[in-house]
């Protein structure tokens, strides 16, 4: 069983390019406050994996999960949640966070969602905030359209990669573009011996190049 964890602001629709090539079972859950999932009272990284958690199968499981939800995927390998993991892909994740980086999420965080007057404006803020193009990342309400996001989320904070990855109870992979600015590879040297590069790729490789997940996938299951 694959399960597929998107980033943040992002929805399961990220993967679609993916799982269209993988041969096995798979779940595509949108994370609590983002897509059509309900909200969090408050937003932190297990929180984020124990609502996971409660749509996973009982059987073994390899996740893959993009940014914020690498860490998710990463939280859920630990056996914390009940969930058996086999395997942790983590790609794209942003290990080193500044002061400064983290209050600018605080503040977004503490912003209300904006309301747009049509869908198209409300699915075209939402795609910029995820970074990637969406078509389901919005809901109608009164006054008109909004992005699905729970701008609360940005609020998750600082990720204890160091600490995610020595309690891992599953082989952990980290991965990014060779082009991804939020997630160097000396960045993830300092976490694994030897991070996957993707060649040519930015940040959102399962977008830019699902071949290259999949071949990846492929290849662990080797």
């Amino acid at each position: 069983m694959l399960v597929l964890l998107h980033g943040l602001g992002a929805t399961g629709e990220v993967w679609q390019d993916v799982v269209s090539a993988w041969p096995g079972s798979w779940i595509v859950p949108d994370l609590p406050g983002h897509g059509r999932s309900g909200k969090l009272a408050r937003y932190t990284f297990g929180a984020l994996a124990a609502a996971v958690a409660e749509e996973v199968p009982q059987e073994p499981v390899t996740v893959v999960g993009h940014s914020l939800g690498g860490v998710v995927g990463l939280a859920l390998a630990s056996g914390w949640f009940g969930v058996e993991v086999t395997t942790a892909v983590g790609v794209g994740i942003k290990v080193r966070w500044s002061d400064d980086e983290l209050d600018k999420a605080a503040a977004l965080a503490a912003k209300p969602g904006k309301v747009f007057p049509t869908r198209e404006e409300a699915t075209e803020r939402a795609s910029k905030m995820a970074g990637v193009p969406l078509r389901h990342g919005v809901s109608e309400v009164d006054g008109g359209w909004a992005p699905a996001l729970d701008m609360r989320a940005f609020g998750v904070g600082r990720p204890d990669m160091a600490g995610l990855v020595m309690a891992s109870q599953a082989h952990v992979v980290l991965a990014a573009g060779e082009n991804d600015p939020m997630s160097p590879q000396e960045h993830l040297r300092e976490l694994v011996p030897e991070p996957v590069v993707f060649p040519g790729a930015g940040h959102n490789v399962h977008v830019e190049s699902p071949s290259s997940v999949t071949a990846l996938l492929a290849q662990l299951a080797t």
